[in-house]
């Protein structure tokens, strides 16, 4: 009878997603060592809470406070790290990979920023580092980019990859409050964190677009020339004139491969209503990618939370489970493609983009007001697809006037709204979003 070995693994931190990985792994082993064709068993847990580890586990496993000594254990064959950050984190996944440890992570901060030197370390060494849960929770559109896709030359990827931001949207449409009103209550219902600037400003969205960039189109993790804007100063008027137009306002992390370049960016995106992704309500998750084989293909579900994140997580170690015999060489790419076939695709800056915009312009209630307007777009070749010319309130001798144009270059459309600022009959700045037809 064959002597199967089980796969011994040491869990950093036993927080939300720990505490979830570690109950899964135990209600479903039976099933998951079946997949996986060997038991996978967690023989350590680090935590600075010892009291929290023995509550978790039961104490079933050993435990310490001690990281370190868990990355260095021989005992130990693959190492998840959920502790989170930049700093103490990437020293213990780089050491676990001099020590030889496969290596799961959740972490898409540390791979976004380090992962070039975390992925060449591992090449070196010959071992894996698996990072489903670092992007779209419980969604598997890792595995989905990286190999079920492997036929197609893939055109772009857009996705809802921050719940927290998602659920904000949602709630300021349904029911026309402000931002600041709902993330309140998005904190209250634990959607948000007591510091939410990560989340409502796009960079947990830019850190996850940019691995996807990476597998995408063959390149290394580039996340310091991604274009960042967040929601904070979203306003619910413009969601409310987007609803009228037909449009859905989302935050997307957009990237797509164009002769010149690759676009890299998350920002607020108007999307037409008709589009599945448009309709991706509260704290959900969905990613759309477009391959010139497959057309587009999208994939829906819980971003976050404990047991979601967690699958992704197991879902890495049945694959290290079955792949850690095999020869680097037959191994699935850290970022899709051979490493030794990676391309330095240039990153286009946000000036260069070619999108549809969204404008909203506070005008006097004068005539000749839109003649001069759209003899200023005019002259500059955009075109104008659709108008909202909204009667001033009583009393008032302004009103909103919202367009929509047809595609043209950022840096155009910049140009134009600076003409526009400058007229008399115009009062403060124009509200400009980008609009993506994802068609």
């Amino acid at each position: 009878m064959i002597n199967i070995k089980t796969i011994n693994v040491g869990l950093l931190g036993i927080g939300t997603v720990g505490g979830g990985t570690f109950k899964v792994l135990q209600r479903n082993a039976a099933e998951i060592s079946r997949r996986a064709g060997c038991p996978i068993h967690i023989s350590v847990v680090a935590d600075r809470n010892l009291a929290l580890i023995q509550e978790v586990t039961g104490g079933t496993c050993r435990m310490t406070d001690d990281a370190f000594s868990v990355v260095a254990d021989p005992e130990v064959d693959v190492v998840i790290e959920l502790i989170g950050g930049y700093g103490v984190a990437k020293d213990l996944v780089m050491a676990a990979i001099a020590h030889g440890k496969h290596v799961v992570t959740a972490n898409k901060a540390l791979l976004a920023v380090h992962g070039n030197e975390i992925f060449a370390a591992a090449q070196a060494k010959g071992v894996i580092v698996a990072f489903e849960a670092a992007v779209a929770g419980g969604i598997p559109i890792i595995k989905a980019v990286r190999e079920g896709l492997a036929a197609n030359r893939i055109e772009w990827i857009a996705g809802i990859i921050n719940g927290t931001t998602n659920f904000i949207l949602s709630e300021m449409r349904d029911k026309g409050l402000s931002f600041a009103t709902v993330l309140k209550e998005a904190q209250r219902l634990g959607y948000a964190e007591a510091d939410p600037t990560f989340d409502v400003e796009g960079v947990d969205a830019a850190h996850k677009i940019t691995l996807l960039a990476s597998m995408a189109f063959g390149m290394p993790v580039q996340f310091d020339k991604a274009h960042i804007e967040g929601i904070s100063t979203l306003q619910a008027t413009d969601i409310e004139y987007a609803e009228q137009l037909g449009y859905r306002i989302k935050l997307l992390g957009i990237t797509k491969r164009t002769a010149e370049g690759v676009e890299l960016r998350v920002h607020p995106t108007l999307i037409p209503t008709k589009r599945l992704i448009a309709n991706v309500e509260g704290a959900m998750n969905a990613v759309l990618v477009q391959g010139d084989a497959v057309g587009s293909t999208l994939y829906y579900g819980k971003g976050a939370g404990a047991e979601p994140t967690a699958s992704a997580v197991i879902a890495d170690l049945v694959d290290i489970s079955r792949m850690h015999t095999a020869a680097q060489e037959n191994r699935v790419p850290h970022l899709a493609f051979q490493a030794d076939q990676l391309v330095g695709l240039p990153i286009l800056s946000i000036d260069e983009v070619v999108t549809s915009y969204y404008l909203r312009l506070r005008v006097q209630d004068k005539s000749g007001v839109l003649a001069e307007i759209t003899r200023i777009l005019a002259e500059a070749n955009v075109s104008i697809d659709a108008m909202i010319q909204k009667e001033p309130s009583e009393g008032e001798e302004q009103a909103d006037l919202v367009l929509l144009t047809h595609q043209t270059r950022e840096k155009n459309i910049n140009a134009v709204i600076a003409q526009i600022e400058a007229l008399a009959v115009v009062d403060g700045k124009v509200v400009k979003l980008r609009m993506e037809t994802l068609g």
